[in-house]
């Protein structure tokens, strides 16, 4: 999901052949986590924050949930939405 999203932000640059080559080195370091284990936070989380009236876009609550499945810290500027997430650890490098 995070791979997707970082693609999608290169494609909608203003140099979308330069960002995917950036994308495509930074995400050649990473490690990919399955996402199937975190399936059961997402849509506890997805029930309660819809029943409260805070949804979050799917995608950020799967990585949020894959966060607090594999005890992660969220790296984030999206602190808003993902701040309403139970369990979840934030920090903002942005700031």
């Amino acid at each position: 999901m995070t791979v997707a999203e970082l693609k999608y932000g290169a494609e909608k640059s203003e140099n979308p052949l330069e960002n995917n080559k950036i994308v495509a080195a930074f995400v050649g370091k990473l490690k990919i986590l399955p996402i199937f284990s975190s399936l059961d936070i997402y849509a506890t989380e997805k029930a309660r924050l819809r029943k409260s009236g805070n949804i979050i876009d799917d995608f950020d609550l799967l990585i949020g949930a894959t966060a607090i499945t594999n005890k992660m810290v969220m790296v984030t500027n999206n602190v808003g939405h993902l701040s309403r997430m139970t369990n979840i650890t934030i920090e903002d490098w942005a700031k």
